[in-house]
């Protein structure tokens, strides 16, 4: 099939646009290669994807109304996976006009193509920052997420809700991906592991917020990616109203779902500290910090419905993540 992979450049979208063409798809890459981090990094990443003779790259913008609905007349795509986003909750703290653009404006610009193209199924990049102030742990899709602590996890609390609301108006099959704390070879170098590293390795101090009291549910990216190739195939139908639908806010009459990826297994921050010691084999030298805004003390997520889904749970235990990221770090970066 034809599959349009929007932030072909970025963590995620570089790894699933790999994946694709492995699996004899042809994949068109977007992405508007922005400076949010190190643009050599990306530009890496599409590199090795222009190597693949099933991969082509457009550099494009979201925002870009016009030429995302030319593109999508062009390519006549099958199916769409959308990952491009302005991630970080703390720099939407600071920059908050950049993800109405990024985040709202070219979510509905892909969902307006999808519509006008009658793509067979919209697959998009959802996030556990959410759940907000949810206390119930672990966190299940069947929750309600109405209480967002950062503009970036109201920015995707938002795409959900255009989702459906398209799936409902249009019948566009919609799936929206929750994932969380994604890791691995690739990374992005503004999460914790590659901050951490690098820091370690170079000598210097790394900041431990909320005083370490933290748990994060870590996800490799191959588990992330495994949970979008089988969900891309289990696409939503319409179906009637149920009490199944009024029980849970991720099921709908609509061809709408909503599913976490995650690990399942949060881990303390300093645990989690103390693995990257152990592997890379300094001590880190830590300076202890309050409590971000907009961050949550602990993810843990429920992963019970894409099991029931595709059958398919996350399994690689962070001890192998961490150190597959540390030998891809000390490699790409001469360590």
């Amino acid at each position: 099939m034809r599959y349009l992979v929007t932030g072909a450049a970025g963590f995620i979208g570089f790894h699933t646009s790999l994946r694709l063409c492995q699996l004899d798809h042809q994949v068109i890459g977007l992405d508007n290669l922005n400076d949010y981090y190190d643009l050599e990094l990306k530009k890496a990443r599409l590199d090795q994807l222009n190597c693949v003779n099933k991969f082509s790259f457009y550099e494009l913008d979201l925002t870009d109304i016009s030429g995302i609905s030319k593109l999508f007349q062009r390519k006549q795509f099958n199916r769409v996976i959308h990952l491009a986003a302005q991630p970080g909750v703390r720099y939407s703290l600071k920059n908050p006009m950049l993800y109405a653009d990024s985040n709202l404006i070219g979510h509905l610009s892909i969902l307006e193509a999808c519509k006008n193209e009658s793509v067979e199924h919209l697959i998009y990049a959802s996030s556990s920052s959410v759940y907000g102030l949810n206390t119930k742990i672990p966190f299940s899709t069947s929750d309600n997420v109405d209480h967002p602590i950062s503009l970036y996890a109201a920015t995707k609390k938002s795409n959900e809700l255009m989702s459906h609301a398209y799936s409902h108006l249009y019948g566009i099959p919609t799936t929206g991906l929750r994932f969380f704390t994604v890791y691995g070879p690739w990374g992005r170098p503004d999460m914790a592991l590659f901050t951490f590293t690098k820091a370690i390795l170079e000598g210097k101090t790394i900041n431990i917020n909320n005083s370490g009291n933290m748990y994060r549910d870590f996800t490799y990216i191959d588990d992330i990616v495994e949970g979008i190739i089988r969900i891309q195939d289990s696409v939503p139908k319409s179906k009637k109203f149920s009490d199944q639908v009024e029980k849970s806010p991720a099921y709908s009459s609509a061809p709408y779902r909503i599913y976490n990826i995650g690990n399942g297994q949060p881990v303390n921050l300093l645990d989690f500290v103390n693995l990257l010691e152990d592997y890379i084999g300094i001590k880190a030298k830590k300076k202890f910090l309050p409590m971000q805004p907009g961050d949550l003390s602990s993810t843990h997520a429920d992963t019970e419905d894409l099991f029931q889904a595709v059958g398919y749970r996350p399994s690689v235990s962070l001890k192998s993540g961490i150190k597959k990221f540390i030998d891809w770090y000390k490699d790409y970066y001469g360590f």
